[in-house]
């Protein structure tokens, strides 16, 4: 963790939409909250225009790449090769002066470059020696993911660097360690780097890869085809390098008598955050939101106040951004948002629901109905499935979530979008199946 000058830290703004009005004997209120990071590099312009930064300027980072070396790569054999080629990609990616990282993973963590339980400083030469090493991964073995995140929290650890971040590919199960093993590897590894995973092809667990990421506040996908491996790895890079800060938390603080009921992040995709909380002094408590560049994200905060009579108002919560010190304190990040309740007689002022908070339950609630509607297609429930999948298929029609509604329909048969009418496919693609459910949690934002 490291101190920051204001130079190299983006601007936090935080924007907070909210219906204020409660009516008598109200007690919910919710909020989104907008964060929004600007004027720091944009996102991968540190890699795209390096001699933007002087020296010293550039964020300190390290970054881990590790790829399923186990013995299934080999079938179809230019998986393994897409690998490769992608893990170069990404390689040819990493800005000057970051410290890097290559791991082969089986049923045990191997460190393909540079060795040792070191980590590369990026240049034209270890760059070049980093894709030498490469050309030895061959596939053979088991997978124990559980084992390669902790080599790579071992290795990221070893740099005083201020951004860690992994990047995770497999193709299979995780059948050589148990849940409890690899759900004790994210334990230990949550909050010390994010990570983004990927699984490619279709013989891999979808809670598994979406679990690492969401434990490890990264992005996760299928990349379906291998072929397709080197502009994702790529763009993640990218994405990698444009990060300025990183440990970014939300700080909500509420006045006696209230409680938080939930906290999450909407946009670009919902993760649930509340049980994340840890204390941060009276009546206040930090969730973590991972590393930032430029970009904005949404959160909705729903908070139980105390009754009150017509006409009071009280201050329901208050929101900041706070990143932790080397010395254990944190630095505020100066930006805040305000939730407020008003009680009022006005039926229609306390009726109302403001558009963001209504738009961004739905966006929940379709990645709720989505992930329903496949395990019951799973499990056999014609009815069930087609009913959630139906009311999928309503929520993304009528929130403009055209990528969503788009995977939707490779599932079911869509009648009616704004009933919900669907009939489930006879036949559908895995490749399909998965790709729904893995990008279930990604929303579309409001309309502004």
């Amino acid at each position: 963790m490291a101190n920051f000058s204001k130079s190299n830290v983006p601007q936090f703004s935080v924007d907070v939409y909210q219906n204020e009005y409660l009516p008598e004997g109200g007690r919910e209120v919710n909020a989104i909250v907008t964060v929004s990071a600007t004027g720091g590099g944009t996102v991968g312009s540190a890699v795209a225009a390096p001699h933007l930064y002087t020296a010293g300027q550039a964020p300190d980072a390290a970054v881990a790449i590790m790829v399923d070396c186990s013995g299934s790569m080999d079938y179809p054999p230019a998986k393994m090769r897409n690998a490769r080629d992608a893990t170069a990609a990404a390689i040819d990616t990493v800005r000057d002066g970051v410290h890097f990282a290559v791991i082969g993973g089986t049923h045990i963590a191997k460190e393909v470059y540079p060795g040792n339980g070191r980590l590369a400083v990026a240049d034209a030469s270890t760059r070049e020696q980093a894709k030498q090493a490469l050309r030895r991964l061959s596939a053979g073995g088991g997978t124990a993911i559980g084992t390669w995140l902790r080599l790579a929290d071992r290795l990221l650890s070893s740099a005083e660097v201020s951004i860690r971040h992994g990047i995770l590919l497999t193709d299979g199960r995780n059948e050589h360690e148990s849940p409890e093993d690899l759900r004790a590897a994210l334990d230990s590894c949550a909050g010390r780097f994010t990570c983004d995973a990927r699984g490619v092809g279709t013989d891999w667990e979808v809670k598994e890869v979406t679990g690492i990421a969401s434990a490890l506040l990264g992005t996760a996908d299928i990349v379906a085809d291998p072929a397709a491996l080197a502009a994702d790895f790529t763009h993640m890079m990218e994405t990698a390098m444009g990060k300025e800060v990183a440990d970014v938390a939300l700080r909500v603080w509420t006045p006696v008598g209230t409680e938080i009921r939930f906290v999450k992040q909407v946009a670009p995709t919902v993760e649930e955050l509340t049980d994340r909380r840890t204390e941060a002094g009276p009546r206040a408590g930090d969730y973590p939101t991972g590393s930032w560049g430029d970009e904005s994200r949404d959160y909705h905060v729903c908070v139980r106040v105390p009754t009150a009579g017509i006409g009071q108002e009280m201050l329901a919560a208050r929101v900041s951004l706070v990143i932790p010190r080397s010395d254990g304190s944190v630095q505020n990040l100066g930006a805040q948002g305000l939730v407020r309740a008003v009680w009022t007689d006005d039926m229609a002022a306390s009726t109302s629901i403001n558009p963001q908070v209504a738009h961004y339950t739905g966006q929940a609630e379709l990645a709720q109905v989505i992930q329903q509607g496949l395990d019951l297609r799973k499990a056999g429930d014609v009815d069930g499935a087609t009913a959630k999948l139906g009311r999928a298929v309503q929520l993304a029609g009528a929130s403009g979530n055209a990528d969503t509604a788009k995977l939707l329909a490779k599932v079911v048969d869509v009648v009616d979008v704004a009933a919900g009418t669907v009939r489930l496919k006879a036949r559908v693609a895995e490749a399909d199946e998965m790709t729904l459910e893995t990008r279930s949690t990604k929303t579309v934002r409001v309309k502004k």
